[in-house]
């Protein structure tokens, strides 16, 4: 589990909470989930799946964090909301279950190994109801790698915090790690995400090992069409009927 999701929980919302894509993604998520259930995997203090269920959508989540889970909680709808503290590869949840599982904003990264990747996938599609569907989004390698990477961008934020981020890149690994350097009312902090990315060949292929098949594939969570210029991807795998 990230540390930032146990340290930094309180925070995180005024740091990290003002996601310019956040409406698409619940719009598009919401077109997906049909009757649901639906499953978020990494569901932090919400940001996602507050908004989809005031759309009407049954959600569920997990969450490797107790801290981001008490943070949700804490919120209007949030008490109500089944979440279950667990790993995100071995989730102890009922299989065959949910019509959507999802995981976004990069978090499926956060998981440090090929290995750790491949039994998300696994995990996913033995809780998938029969035509069920599992989306993720990702930044392609190529963008992670690019040569403006590693300069300093300023992070939207919820609040009057300045938070800025820098990208460290390891080729040679698969890795990057994203550094914040935060500055608010109690001084200048450092957050540190190791992410281990993977390009959209090799998720199909951990989703075929895992009995999925790629469905849709955009370059947006607006659902925009994945070209040759994309930089980044959602990636929607189905189950089996």
């Amino acid at each position: 589990m990230p540390g930032y999701a146990t340290r930094w929980a309180r925070s995180y919302d005024a740091w990290f909470g003002d996601n310019p894509h956040t409406d698409d993604t619940v719009e598009t998520l919401a077109r997906l989930a049909g009757a649901g259930p639906v499953l978020e995997l990494g569901i932090g203090t919400g940001r996602v799946a507050l908004p989809l269920r005031e759309r009407g959508v049954d959600v569920h989540g997990i969450d490797a964090s107790a801290e981001m889970v008490e943070c949700l909680r804490a919120k209007p709808g949030g008490a109500g909301l089944p979440v279950t503290v667990g790993d995100l590869t071995a989730p102890p949840l009922r299989e065959k279950t949910y019509a959507l599982i999802y995981i976004v904003g990069g978090t499926f990264f956060e998981l440090q190994t090929q290995q750790d990747q491949l039994r998300c996938f696994t995990a996913a599609a033995e809780l998938l109801a029969p035509g069920g569907l599992f989306v993720l989004d990702a930044l392609l390698p190529e963008a992670i790698n690019g040569t403006d990477s590693a300069s300093g961008r300023p992070v939207p934020t919820a609040g009057t915090d300045l938070v800025l981020r820098y990208r460290v890149a390891d080729r040679t690994q698969q890795r990057y790690v994203s550094h914040y350097v935060i500055v608010d009312d109690e001084g200048v902090h450092h957050v540190r995400v190791p992410f281990r990315y993977a390009g959209h060949g090799e998720l199909d292929l951990m989703a075929s090992l895992a009995g999925l098949r790629l469905q849709h594939r955009w370059g947006g969570w607006d659902r925009r069409p994945f070209g040759a210029a994309s930089t980044f991807h959602v990636s929607a795998y189905q189950a089996a009927d």
